[in-house]
């Protein structure tokens, strides 16, 4: 399956997003959207992770992720692994090539901590080192510019085995020693760095309901749950991918950024949530999600410290101690440790209330929010709503909360079934910040 999900952006950053899941089989009536559709100044691109398309999971020095063992213990849809995937490995540069004749002007891509630095920390692995290098120069020589996530959600299981990985505060010095072997290495040519991407659903993946790896949960909000809190290890895991961004941007900025030139800044996953029914309680519960969402396990967990250094005082009145606290130092490191959000948004959830989760002894992310909105009962349901005006008013809600931060958009859209040829412009509204967003979703399927 190939998705396309150009968008037009007028806010102080435009980047096209455009997601498909193997650069080697883009169908032939994807050719139907090409960069000619675009302004100038609009930057059409496309995004993958590293665990998605690169396979080559056992070679050259790679050693195994969470996601490797996530996946070989059979809790991945249809129990598939990841281990030959697009095997971008082996046809990056068959992959480069359609990328150019699709007329991309940015491939974001992720490296993969594991095939970098195998163990986790110490030596790099050169075989590694030269794929990278490999790819970045492969790109460059099309014209494509190279967005690099140095960690996208395959910590390498040698330090989830060693100090359960983000519970701990040696995550935030390893991931740090990681992040500037990639500026080093590879500084001279990237331009854009993403820290992590969309570290809210990690947090509550992983660590909540147990969907992700490291699948740690607790009864009664987790799925097969054998290990975990859910009451507390989200804040805690969070806390730690905060902290270690904001150490990764201090060194970038302290050491590379005067001579390599580049920007660097956090992903994450937005939904917007709106209320279930025209009940009082729903709407105040969607706005609740918006806030939690948006704010502490999505955005508002990572925007609020990133922008004035601190939790939302709603976080810290319902999740109370479980909520990490923030030292003086901290704050300072976190406060405007951002050249750029990027923004992946694919779906509005539909919110209810759940005043009685607050009354509970124990207590996860949802009860604390006193609402529920599970993204994932609603594509059961449904599927995907197409609703190009949540991503409006998600982006207003940004812009009103945080004072119009730099957005890239990295990831968007939703898919159609096969024969589906609705592309182009589909959708055009104007958002109450009188700036005006045309959304276009096209895929083609095979």
């Amino acid at each position: 399956m190939a998705v396309l999900t150009p968008m037009i952006f007028p806010f102080p950053v435009a980047v096209a997003a455009a997601l498909f899941a193997a650069a080697a089989l883009v169908p032939r009536h994807a050719s139907a959207l090409t960069r000619h559709d675009f302004p100038e100044g609009f930057v059409f691109g496309a995004g993958t992770s590293a665990y998605q398309v690169e396979g080559a999971v056992e070679e050259d020095g790679r050693k195994p992720s969470i996601w490797d063992t996530f996946t070989h213990q059979g809790y991945s849809y249809n129990k598939s692994t990841a281990d030959v995937s697009a095997d971008q490995y082996h046809h990056y540069k068959d992959d480069v090539k359609l990328m150019h004749e699709m007329g991309l002007d940015a491939y974001r891509f992720s490296i993969a901590w594991p095939r970098l630095i195998p163990d986790g920390r110490g030596e790099i692995n050169p075989k590694g080192l030269e794929y990278y290098n490999n790819l970045i120069d492969e790109l460059i020589r099309h014209g494509i510019q190279p967005h690099v996530t140095i960690y996208h959600l395959d910590l390498p299981q040698s330090l989830q085995d060693e100090y359960n990985g983000l519970l701990s505060p040696r995550f935030i010095d390893d991931y740090t020693a990681y992040a500037e072997a990639c500026f080093e290495s590879f500084g001279d040519r990237v331009k854009h760095w993403v820290t992590v991407n969309e570290p809210n659903i990690e947090t509550i993946g992983g660590f909540d309901n147990g969907r992700l790896p490291p699948q740690r949960c607790s009864h009664p909000f987790g799925e097969n749950c054998t290990r975990g809190d859910s009451t507390t290890e989200p804040y805690v895991a969070a806390h730690h991918l905060l902290l270690a961004h904001a150490s990764a941007v201090r060194l970038y900025r302290d050491k590379y950024q005067a001579t390599q030139r580049g920007q660097i800044g956090i992903t994450l996953l937005g939904w917007w949530h709106e209320p279930a029914t025209n009940s009082s309680q729903d709407a105040a519960a969607a706005t609740r999600m918006n806030d939690f969402h948006i704010g502490w396990p999505s955005l508002h967990r990572f925007m609020h410290p990133l922008v004035y250094g601190d939790y939302p005082t709603v976080m810290r009145s319902r999740a109370g101690a479980r909520l990490p606290n923030l030292t003086a130092e901290q704050s300072k490191k976190l406060r405007g440790a951002f050249d750029f959000i990027g923004f992946n948004h694919y779906l509005v959830v539909r919110a209810r209330a759940d005043d009685s989760a607050f009354n509970l002894k124990q207590r996860d992310y949802y009860a604390d929010a006193s609402a529920i909105a599970d993204p994932f009962e609603d594509i059961q349901a449904g599927g995907l709503e197409y609703a190009p005006w949540a991503l409006g008013k998600l982006l207003d809600h940004l812009k009103l909360k945080y004072g119009n931060p730099p957005i890239l958009i990295h990831e968007n859209g939703t898919d159609r079934t096969r024969g589906d040829t609705s592309c182009g412009l589909s959708s055009t509204f104007s958002s109450s910040s009188s700036a005006t967003v045309r959304v276009s979703v096209c895929v083609a399927s095979t």
